[in-house]
């Protein structure tokens, strides 16, 4: 699908205002962000592999751990806030949030459900909750998610933890973090972008119905 450029345009003034394609169908969605995943995921964000490659790596391990349509579109969706943005820069290098979490889940409500966005908004909050309340956490990060995770408020403090705790999505977060971090392994033979094309059409069903 040949998605129009002008789907993805943000504005200076807010960085959550971006043009939503008006998507009727399942297959459409799906045929979405596969084409966006070729167009844009190309790019590397601090890490050792691609933005499409961190992705696909994640939807095969919430395959592998069985977690569900909802966790596997989620993890494949997880990022996608950061191929929204239109200068295609490592935000975080130059000491800059851009959100991602926030901006790519706002973006994801318009084609899914809780199921799927509030993991993908909960992502950084449970990289925060994680390294607040396992000790050993921290230490298995990456040098970019440190990096990130002082952009985006270090650990949580006791109060966080607590209202992250009482979140009925802080489960599905914290496992779609996990996945996260793992996902991060260079030089792998890795299926295609549209083999989860059946899983996002699937989510996209479900939140229709």
């Amino acid at each position: 699908m040949g998605a129009s450029e002008d789907a993805f345009t943000q504005t200076e003034e807010d960085a959550m205002t971006m043009a939503v394609p008006e998507l009727e169908t399942p297959e459409k969605i799906a045929g979405f962000f596969v084409d966006l995943f070729d167009r844009r995921g190309g790019v590397k964000y601090g890490e050792g592999v691609t933005q499409t490659e961190h992705a696909i790596q994640s939807a095969v391990h919430a395959d592998q751990q069985e977690g569900g349509d909802a966790l596997i579109c989620a993890a494949l969706l997880h990022d996608i806030g950061h191929l929204l943005h239109e200068d295609g820069r490592y935000h975080a290098a130059e000491g800059i949030d851009a959100v991602h979490e926030t901006v790519g889940a706002a973006f994801l409500e318009h084609f899914f459900g809780p199921d799927v966005t509030e993991p993908v908004r909960l992502h950084v909050d449970a990289k925060r909750y994680l390294c607040a309340v396992e000790p050993d956490y921290f230490d298995r990060l990456s040098e970019a998610s440190i990096l990130s995770l002082e952009l985006q408020g270090g650990p949580m403090q006791a109060d966080e933890v607590k209202a992250f705790e009482a979140s009925p999505h802080a489960e599905a977060a914290v496992a779609l973090r996990r996945i996260d971090e793992a996902a991060k392994a260079e030089g792998l033979t890795l299926p295609g972008i549209d083999r989860f094309a059946p899983v996002i059409e699937a989510m996209a069903r479900t939140s229709q119905a």
